[in-house]
Order: structure tokens, then sequence, then C-alpha cells
């Protein structure tokens, strides 16, 4: 079935949600991955996103300054590709997370990049559903 940002998530997408946001970044990107495969256009580019946001933050917490620095980067790219608000996720709002943690990495450098502050760590947020 051929999703679109218009539609309501669904409940995988719910799942990986709740997964990135406790933290469950690996968890995450396989749940996700598996709405990915098969999509095109936007919803891939969406999916992606969130993927690889997901990736580059289970890369920092394991200590790769490269992978993470590079797929936050990557991630926000795909997000820019889709409306403001996909799937009721508010994709400004992790474009911008995600940007305020790579500064804050590239500004600790990677001998310091476990300090940074975790209150910069991206979560996603969603948004009322658009009445129909």
């Amino acid at each position: 079935m051929k999703r679109s940002c218009e539609d309501a998530p669904p409940g995988q997408l719910l799942q990986g949600i709740r997964e990135f946001n406790l933290g469950e970044w690996y968890e995450c990107h396989e749940t996700v991955e598996d709405l990915w495969i098969g999509e095109s256009g936007e919803m891939r580019d969406f999916y992606q996103g969130i993927i690889q946001i997901a990736i580059a933050l289970h890369h920092w917490r394991n200590g790769n300054f490269g992978g993470a620095v590079s797929l936050l980067t990557g991630g926000a790219g795909y997000l820019r590709r889709v409306p403001d608000q996909c799937q009721w996720v508010d994709v400004c709002a992790l474009i911008a997370d995600s940007e305020r943690m790579r500064a804050a990495l590239e500004e600790c450098g990677k001998e310091r990049m476990a300090s940074v502050d975790p209150g910069l760590i991206p979560r996603i947020k969603t948004v009322p559903a658009a009445n129909s």
C-alpha cells in the first residue's frame, strides 16, 4: 500500500517513534526500515530521514563521531524533501533538533563527543492530525 504524508501514521511508524524517543535507535531503524522498503518518492525520503537520524544517534552513543555527524547531516537532508508535517510528525522540528545535535557534536569534537548536552538529543514530536 502506497502511503502519503497526509495519511495517518501506520502503527509501525508509531512504534518507531516510541523507540526513537526512548533512545532505542537501532530498534527504531529496524522498525522504520520495514516501512521504507518498497516506498518511493517523499515517503521513502521521510522514512530514510528518520532511519538515518536514528542510526546517527546510535553511532553517537557508541562513539562513532564520523558516522554520527554524517548521518545527522544526511537524515536532515532527506527530511528537507518532504512537507513540514508528514504522518503527524513535526518534520521541521526534527530537522532543527538534528542540526543542533550535529553542531554541538562538531563543536565538542571526537574527543569530547560524549559530553554533548543530553537535552540536545533529537526527539520525534507529533502534531495534531489535520481536519479532513
